[in-house]
């Protein structure tokens, strides 16, 4: 049997908090929903309390519950002055104990996938640690820290923003020992002013570094010198290290091959040659593999090792996955879900990765980019060259925010306008046609992504339907 992730009195330790009796947990959970048996059930009050929800995490199998007043179920609950500076300490407690080599990731595009990618290699090489999901904000990053054995050899953590003053807060608390920033793209305008103020946010990852850590930077960004500039100051002793397609890039993409439904990319990590076969489309992929492989050979592990175990990675879940969706009548269609967020950089590289997926018609089904300050009319409209490049034969559009895309557009292409995603989703189902490739993007709060899961459960019904008239037909004959 395996150690507790924690017992009580650790807890209580880290927390200074006090158990109303002795117990010990293998995991800890915010949600009833995902809890697990085992598990310590945190109370975080967010969009809803958690203390109201206690009662229900025993039910669950909780073994305890960290509280910062009395609350219903039958305990043991271990009470603090305020739970997310408690789990903050744990946090800092979790990294204390651990040898763990820690390594942070954020950028404006591409942090999601570089971390599942580094999750991915780490795995492989040994006991490894990552967030779950997305976890990555205020209360993401600390919690997901607090999960972390003790025997953990590399972890990776996940750090974003909404709101200015985020990152470095977040960076000294994992007190990471490399810091990767992806890209720096027009996102969170709104809060951050300018395109230059974001890349001052994000260079708040460096702050939170190791003495003699790395800061590894994107080597083709404009604020490539800037990032690395803001990287030394946090950190004198860090050396300073770059990913991407320039020739002075530490790892650098040297070739990209696709046949629209994989990509084999060779990457040059620090003069050592490297194959990666990935289930994903576009050169951003092979870039982004190429940062992966640069933390994973700083941690220790060979870029042959590190290359083989990436090799079958595929996109996370809304980040540019593509499945074959059944169509009623026979034939399919595929659906390229890239709706979990999006500014104009991520939309370029999807229309890019659009361009050169298998033959068939193409369409795109697009929603308003938010966030993105007051260039949004010209940011928009700028996604028409792009969109005419990926061949759409027929761009859907969604949100007050396209209006300046759908009148660039206007005369160019076939397109469809709506105010909102719920709109598009008739407006889809009855152009589609046999061997339709279908992109669905747009930031989050768009609605895109119920575009998309509306969609796989219309084909899911049509091929259950499909199947009990085949049968049907079968047992008359």
């Amino acid at each position: 049997m395996s150690d507790p992730l924690w017992t009580s009195e650790d807890i209580e330790a880290a927390t200074g908090g006090q158990a109303s009796a002795p117990f010990a947990v293998s995991g800890l959970s915010i949600d009833t929903r995902t809890l697990k048996p085992g598990d310590l059930f945190v109370a975080l009050k967010d969009a809803r309390d958690g203390h109201d929800f206690t009662t229900r995490a025993f039910e669950a199998g909780a073994t305890g519950a960290l509280v910062s007043r009395v609350a219903d179920g039958r305990g043991p609950f271990l009470q603090v002055d305020d739970v997310l500076p408690a789990v903050e300490a744990m946090a800092v407690a979790a990294r204390a104990r651990s040898g763990a080599i820690r390594t942070a990731v954020t950028g404006s595009v591409g942090k999601t996938s570089v971390k599942e990618m580094l999750a991915r290699i780490f795995r492989a090489a040994g006991p490894a640690h990552w967030p779950e999901k997305s976890f990555n904000n205020h209360w993401g990053v600390p919690l997901t820290l607090a999960r972390m054995p003790a025997e953990t050899q590399r972890a990776v953590f996940e750090i974003g923003m909404s709101t200015p003053g985020e990152i470095a807060p977040r960076s000294k608390l994992v007190r990471p020992h490399h810091a990767l920033i992806t890209k720096i793209a027009p996102a969170h305008l709104e809060g951050l002013g300018s395109v230059e103020g974001v890349a001052e946010e994000k260079a708040g990852i460096f702050v939170g570094l190791e003495a003699g850590g790395t800061v590894i930077v994107p080597e083709d960004d404009p604020f490539r010198d800037l990032l690395a500039e803001r990287g030394r100051a946090a950190c004198p002793t860090a050396t300073v290290e770059s990913f991407g397609v320039g020739e002075d890039a530490t790892a650098r993409l040297v070739e990209a091959t696709s046949d629209g439904v994989a990509s084999r990319f060779v990457v040059n990590v620090a003069g050592q040659r490297a194959v990666v076969s990935l289930n994903a489309v576009g050169e951003h992929w092979g870039v982004n593999a190429a940062a992966a492989l640069l933390v994973a050979t700083l941690t220790g592990i060979s870029v042959v090792d590190a290359a083989e175990a990436l090799s079958g990675f595929g996109p996370p879940p809304g980040r540019g996955t593509a499945e074959t969706l059944a169509l009623p009548g026979g034939g399919t269609f595929t659906l390229v879900d890239d709706a979990y967020n999006a500014n104009p950089e991520s939309m370029r590289a999807a229309l890019s990765a659009l361009a050169v997926r298998p033959a068939g018609r193409r369409l795109v089904a697009l929603g308003e980019m938010l966030e993105i300050g007051g260039g949004s009319a010209a940011a928009h409209a700028g996604l028409a060259e792009p969109i005419l490049a990926s061949e759409a034969k027929i761009a859907f559009l969604s949100g007050a925010g396209m209006a300046p895309l759908n009148e660039a557009l206007n005369g160019r292409i076939e397109t469809r306008f709506e105010a909102g995603a719920d709109g598009l989703f008739e407006m889809v189902k009855k152009v589609l046609t046999n061997g339709d490739i279908l992109l669905i993007k747009g930031s989050n709060a768009s609605g895109m992504g119920k575009l998309a899961d509306a969609l796989r459960e219309w084909a899911a019904v049509e091929s259950v339907m499909e199947t009990g008239a085949q049968t049907e037909r079968d047992g008359r004959g």
